[in-house]
């Protein structure tokens, strides 16, 4: 075993164990479809300040971007949007998404789409509001996914951003395994890497969490791509690439108390929990399709 997993390993009985809902659905407290859906108002209230539930969902045709087991979907659709559809890669969330949706009631007003986030089955125009929630830093390509999110929106539609940054204390996103914060700061991803398939070795779910959080590249060697790195500077420099004039913008601090740090330059990035975007129907550069 190499020394940076056993000093993780170590760390992790000083730090407490962060709340992670592959944790909970392997000790039978819920599932992630569930736990997805009994947050959904947490995703809401990052854009209090711009509008209200009712105007983001009642009568509308929404779209879920990267929507996992589907359960802030169906949140959404409890709401009172007309349909909601929840789009996917992850095969095996599907089943899950439409037994959550058939439990609630809301199997009429939901439906799971398995695609890629850059080129979709719905024509031009075909949604009302689009949530990107916790997908931004997710998708390979970011620019493509948000032009394609924009050439399905309706004239008067939006698009809903909301992402934790890279430099975040869980941004790294292996907090399901790896509970020291900022961990991603001072261990290689090789170190990571090592460390998580360590701890993850003989979970019931171990196949899965590897599968997607890891790819091999051209030498079969584990790659971590299960995030982009986006930072705040990046989603910045890919709005104003594309010609994107956002609506709204916020900046969401960890905590009250670390407003000031998360306000000055330097630990901006480190300090910033969320970053909060809305994007109208406009044009961009290049136009067309993703």
């Amino acid at each position: 075993m190499r020394t940076s997993t056993r000093i993780i390993k170590a760390t992790n009985k000083i730090f407490p164990k962060v709340e992670h809902p592959f944790n909970m659905q392997n000790d039978g407290k819920t599932t992630y479809a569930r736990w997805q859906y009994e947050r959904g108002a947490n995703t809401i209230a990052c854009y209090a300040a711009y509008c209200t539930p009712e105007q983001m969902f009642r009568g509308k045709q929404v779209l879920d971007m990267g929507c996992g087991a589907g359960g802030k979907s169906l949140y959404y659709a409890s709401l009172g949007a007309e349909h909601v559809t929840g789009v996917e890669i992850v095969a095996h969330y599907e089943a899950e998404a439409n037994a959550l949706a058939k439990e609630l009631g809301l199997s009429d007003r939901f439906s799971f789409v398995r695609a890629s986030a850059f080129e979709l089955p719905f024509a031009d125009g075909s949604f009302d509001t689009i949530i990107m929630n916790d997908f931004f830093e997710h998708v390979s390509e970011p620019e493509r996914a948000l032009r394609e999110a924009v050439r399905l929106l309706r004239p008067g539609g939006k698009v809903f951003i909301n992402f934790p940054p890279y430099y975040h204390p869980t941004g790294y996103h292996m907090s399901d395994a790896i509970n020291m914060p900022w961990v991603h700061l001072f261990f290689t991803d090789r170190q990571l890497i090592d460390a998580y398939k360590e701890l993850v070795k003989g979970l019931p779910d171990e196949a899965d969490r590897l599968d997607l959080r890891f790819s091999k590249d051209e030498k079969g060697v584990d790659q971590y791509t299960y995030i982009n790195r986006m930072t705040l500077k990046r989603a910045k420099k890919i709005f104003a690439a594309l010609g994107v004039k956002l609506e709204y913008y916020h900046e969401i601090p960890l905590r009250r108390y670390f407003a000031p740090l998360a306000k000055f330059p330097p630990t901006r990035e480190l300090f910033v929990k969320m970053a909060v975007c809305v994007v109208g129907k406009q044009d961009l550069k290049g136009g067309g399709r993703a």
